[in-house]
């Protein structure tokens, strides 16, 4: 469905930005956000480190399982003191104020998850995935490169016995909290980034082809 509904993407569609203030891929030299990251000329935006409203649970849970809160600091690159924020928090949290991203950042942002995904569960487990794919403005390139990926995902995730979907820490992706979950609950998130992305690249889409009429 998803290869369907990306059929005829132009370079265009691909990094348009709808408002101002969107995240995108950009060369290097045009990198507008702290962190913008990627091996090659062009990277992917990127702000600055913190911990997201919706992962306030995560960082409960990591408390909860004995990490101390400068290993959790660690983990997200955050002060010490922004985790005991997190912490101390009480009630629903206000919802992040996250910028628009273009569909080059979407599709990248799955497309070195799921390099790195592999190479930290099948793969040789040493390689940063935010260096394992070379961005590029090229709709079509992108695309190949992409699905190629996900085609060798998803080969040796047919490959996983039952034992593996159990054993916690198969997956030691480092960003994120795989190396403490069980394989099944891996793949379970990483479906629901690639729907959750998907979906909002479709409506990008949209929105570009009402625009162009």
């Amino acid at each position: 469905m998803a290869q369907v509904r990306l059929t005829g993407l132009t370079d265009d569609e691909f990094l348009w930005e709808p408002v101002p203030g969107c995240w995108s891929l950009r060369r290097r030299v045009d990198a507008v956000t702290p962190r913008a990251f990627g091996p090659g000329e062009w990277v992917m935006d990127l702000g600055a480190a913190d911990i997201p409203a919706s992962e306030y649970g995560e960082v409960a849970r990591q408390a909860a399982s004995g990490m101390s809160v400068e290993k959790i600091a660690e983990d997200w690159s955050v002060s010490v003191g922004r985790v005991e924020e997190v912490l101390a928090h009480t009630g629903e949290p206000e919802p992040d104020a996250t910028p628009v991203t273009t569909i080059a950042w979407r599709l990248g942002h799955l497309h070195f998850q799921f390099a790195g995904g592999w190479e930290w569960a099948f793969g040789e487990r040493r390689r940063d995935p935010k260096l394992m794919v070379d961005f590029t403005p090229s709709a079509s390139l992108a695309l190949e490169r992409f699905w190629a990926d996900v085609d060798r995902w998803r080969e040796s995730v047919a490959g996983v016995t039952d034992e593996q979907l159990d054993t916690v820490g198969f997956s030691q992706y480092p960003y994120g909290s795989d190396p403490d979950d069980a394989f099944a609950d891996v793949l379970a998130g990483t479906n629901l980034e690639f729907i959750h992305h998907m979906a909002e690249i479709a409506v990008l889409r949209d929105l570009w082809r009402a625009r162009a009429q």
